[in-house]
């Protein structure tokens, strides 16, 4: 669920966002996107990796987290896109493909998607990695491998409120991740 390379200097990497690798553990405060036109969510996929993910990343020292999910739109789509409304926290623990044990906050901003919208190819992944934009059918998501998977069952449903969500990879249960809906 990770597209960081093993060669990455994440210390270097720290001193830019909001984050810090402590052992073998990594924490990480993340701004993200949902960004959505016709019943479809866009999605980002690189070169490298076998899954769709969303547009976002890490949250810069001194910046807010709504400041960080525009500048990663802009960055990723080449679109300036303003805020809607906050929608999902997620608290996320998981093994990434580097080996770490990450444990991921993600503020989830639904955007305001604005007319004529078409992204743009060429953005690189936090590893380097060249991305392509891909809409995904809301309706279909699970069919997917695609992060984070909770937007399978709420991306449908996507209310009003903020709905805190904590998901934990390796699962605790042996029937696979354990997705929760705190508060709805």
């Amino acid at each position: 669920m990770s597209d960081m390379p093993e060669e990455m200097d994440l210390s270097e990497d720290a001193a830019e966002n909001c984050g810090f690798v402590r052992g073998e553990d990594l924490f990480r405060l993340r701004a993200a996107a949902i960004i959505l036109r016709d019943r479809r969510v866009l999605m980002a996929v690189n070169e490298r990796n076998s899954y769709y993910y969303s547009v976002g990343g890490a949250v810069h020292l001194g910046e807010s987290v709504r400041e960080a999910v525009v500048r990663e739109v802009l960055e990723e789509t080449g679109a300036l896109m303003e805020v809607d409304r906050l929608a999902f926290v997620h608290e996320n623990f998981f093994i990434g493909e580097d080996g770490l044990r990450w444990h991921e906050v993600a503020f989830y901003f639904l955007m305001k998607v604005p007319d004529g919208f078409a992204p743009r190819d060429g953005s690189l992944s936090m590893a380097g990695v060249s991305e392509h934009m891909v809409w995904l059918p809301v309706d279909r998501f699970k069919d997917y491998k695609a992060h984070p998977a909770f937007f399978a069952l709420e991306l449908p449903r996507l209310g009003e409120g903020v709905r805190h969500i904590l998901t934990r990879e390796p699962p605790l249960t042996a029937t696979g991740s354990v997705s929760l809906i705190l508060n709805e």
